[in-house]
């Protein structure tokens, strides 16, 4: 029999035995100073068995414990001198911990002791046990969606407010059939599931597949019974596809790089980045404690948007560079996190075209396109095409360059935990707005469009929803500008997706099981600025308004 096999069961139990005695109650009296005592050699006893065993190597136990006595020792120091009663002896006041708090201590240990047992062995044996390193993650959720357009909305296509060389709405006005007046309901379901697997000890590989499609990058939504091209699906397959594909080599405590198809690394909110976004491209993060109840973090990335052909098209990136402090205020978990960024994006802007005459020049590429596969709606798009013989397709490209600067901060309050008051604020502005250059750009005398976005929201309730009986609301306000972020990337569900629209957000979120949860949103959105962008004051204002209601049903493992 493999003895591995046998010392596998003993670990778990020693694992299992550390996490439960530190999830103990604390003693409340200075008479207990010898259970406590006890309790502590017993302790270490349990650790140093794992250390002997295997589980964990001496080192990593040492630098555990100095790192627990140093914040212990701070934390004591942080403290006012102790109490004296009127007999001289000190009063001893231990603070409460709650069960909450324990029972996530309790499982999170657990969960790490368990992790270092399942390498056990330790080298390259370990790393060639088929499973031994590999983690498994995923959610599947169902959303029944009700869109509720205003009947006094300005219809797709109304000519008498066009104008064919400029648009915020692409694809409204370019089908006559677009809905923006009439309900429409619709259910829809995503699927994710990701695999990770620690190739050595400071390298992690992971590859994640989801529903949806290749058309968007902000979604992966798939709509029941709809098929390709908008035709019945009548029960057909959903496609999927690879929404993440990553290595990340972390050298250093609190260092990683990472590459290719990642997670979104940067702090903030749906306002810029939409929350199924994920990045192609570098990051390299880096988090450094600066005290006990500080640490600050910095991200940097590089993020390819299309490659370079020469003679064709030139090459589109985004740079972004982000720091931000976490601090904890004392000892019940409130949290302040603030964190600023800049978002520069590179050859986006759209180029007017000089062809004299396509007819001529069968083989002709369009060089600055913002193109319908991953556009949504909002920005100040002008006609890039020239207008000239031949010349029959329509081509939108971006009459704005964009470098958006944003700030971001969130305030936890953890006082009365476990409900946790949070406070959310986000705002963002396009530095690269310029209405002169966007004139001299398109052609046209742009004269309205916004470079500035914020948002502002409070939750009351669980910071994240996990077990039964859980529950959070929150409130939101959104404004953004037309041109204050580049709108194939926002929010995809408030107003239809993309900027141009402010309005209220209204949602709610319920534990019926263990990761398990029932979620309801409300959200009313108005546009800001027209969808025909304002060539002259006598321009007429179109209108939209839509109201949209999701009921969900969560679930992740």
């Amino acid at each position: 029999m493999n003895p591995k096999s046998l010392a596998a069961p003993k670990q778990r139990t020693l694992a299992l035995l550390v996490a439960s005695l530190i999830s103990l109650p604390m003693a409340a009296h200075s008479e207990e100073r010898e259970d406590l005592e006890k309790l502590r050699a017993t302790v270490l006893s349990l650790i140093d068995t794992l250390v002997k065993s295997g589980v964990i190597p001496r080192g990593q136990a040492d630098a555990m414990m100095r790192d627990a006595q140093r914040k212990a020792d701070a934390q004591l120091a942080a403290l006012p001198p102790p109490e004296v009663g009127a007999d001289g002896k000190k009063i001893v006041r231990v603070p409460y911990v709650p069960e909450a708090v324990r029972t996530q201590m309790r499982d999170q240990i657990t969960a790490e002791v368990l992790a270092q047992t399942r390498t056990a062995g330790g080298g390259a044996a370990a790393l060639t046990e088929a499973g031994s390193r590999l983690q498994v993650e995923g959610d599947l959720r169902l959303r029944a969606e009700t869109l509720r357009p205003s009947p006094d909305n300005s219809p797709a296509r109304a000519d008498s407010f066009g104008n064919p060389d400029l648009t915020r709405a692409a694809d409204i006005w370019a089908s006559p059939t677009f809905n923006t007046q009439q309900r429409q309901d619709r259910s829809r379901v995503r699927a994710r599931l990701g695999l990770n697997v620690a190739v050595a000890d400071t390298v992690t590989a992971g590859v994640s597949l989801a529903t949806g499609s290749s058309t968007g990058p902000t979604s992966t939504n798939q709509t029941m019974a709809a098929g390709a091209g908008g035709t019945p699906g009548y029960f057909n397959k959903y496609g999927v596809v690879i929404d993440k594909a990553f290595v990340r080599y972390e050298p250093l405590s609190g260092l990683s790089l990472s590459g290719g198809r990642i997670r979104n690394p940067f702090l903030g909110t749906d306002l810029v980045w939409a929350d199924d976004l994920n990045f192609e491209g570098f990051a390299l993060a880096f988090k450094a404690p600066t005290g006990t109840l500080m640490d600050s973090f910095a991200t940097a990335g590089w993020f390819p948007l299309s490659y370079a052909v020469p003679g064709a098209s030139s090459r589109r990136s985004l740079l972004a560079l982000q720091a931000g402090v976490n601090w904890q205020l004392g000892t019940k978990e409130n949290r302040i996190k603030l964190a600023a960024a800049l978002y520069d994006y590179s050859g986006v802007e759209g180029i007017k075209e000089t062809t004299l005459d396509k007819t001529l020049v069968p083989d002709y590429v369009v060089r600055s396109e913002y193109g319908s596969g991953y556009r949504q709606r909002g920005n100040t798009l002008f006609r890039i095409n020239s207008n000239v013989a031949g010349d029959t397709a329509t081509n939108w490209g971006l009459a704005s360059s964009f470098r958006e600067f944003d700030l971001t901060a969130v305030i936890d309050v953890a006082q009365f935990d476990p409900l946790h008051v949070i406070l959310t604020g986000d705002i963002v502005r396009n530095l690269a707005f310029d209405r002169g250059a966007m004139q001299r750009r398109s052609g046209s005398n742009i004269q309205d469009g916004n470079p500035l976005g914020y948002l502002a929201r409070v939750q009351v309730g669980a910071p994240v929803v996990s077990n039964k009986g859980d529950w959070n609301v929150s409130l939101g306000y959104r404004h953004l500008g037309s041109d204050a972020v580049l709108d194939a990337f926002t929010n995809s569900d408030f107003g239809l997706g993309g900027t141009n629209n402010k309005g209220f957000t209204l949602g709610a979120n319920f534990g019926i099981a263990k990761n398990t949860w029932l979620a309801a949103r409300w959200m009313s959105s108005d546009l800001i600025d027209s969808m025909v962008p304002a060539a002259s004051a006598s321009a007429v204002k179109t209108k939209f308004s839509v109201d949209t209601l999701q009921l969900e049903i969560n679930s992740r493992f």
